[in-house]
């Protein structure tokens, strides 16, 4: 088992307050965040739902190889946006959705095949488990 940490400080109320975060498994740095970075424009702040887009696209790009490749079609090249929604939910805020679009190359490959493993990386893929409760869409092209 592995186990990865990172930790958030955060200083003042919601609206006006800032924090950080910091990557401290791999040590990568510190990165800011602000109310207005998660709901206006980023300023050069990060957000929750930056960091779950750039967790849930590798991970999917992880996923997906490794299916393509037991499907008996390697891929040579692929490349994952996650584009990870956030706005008001009843009362509150929370992320309304997340949309994967992967575009990949794989010599050979039947569309179909290619297709059906893309979904099943999608349901499969470890972080794409962890965010259950939210509607995951995926658009898949084989380029």
């Amino acid at each position: 088992m592995t186990d990865r940490t990172a930790t958030a400080k955060w200083t003042g109320d919601l609206a006006s307050g800032s924090g950080t975060v910091n990557l401290d498994s791999s040590g990568l740095g510190s990165f800011g965040v602000s109310w207005p970075a998660r709901t206006e424009e980023p300023g050069g702040k990060t957000s929750p739902e930056e960091l779950i887009a750039a967790a849930h696209s590798s991970c999917y790009c992880m996923q997906f190889s490794a299916l393509l490749a037991r499907a008996g079609m390697p891929p040579t090249r692929m490349e994952t946006s996650a584009k990870v929604g956030f706005g008001k939910v009843g009362a509150g805020f929370g992320i309304t959705g997340i949309l994967l679009t992967v575009r990949a190359e794989v010599p050979g490959a039947d569309k179909a095949k290619f297709l059906e493993v893309a979904e099943q990386a999608k349901e499969t893929c470890p972080v794409s488990a962890a965010l259950t409760g939210v509607k995951i869409e995926l658009d898949a092209t084989l380029v």
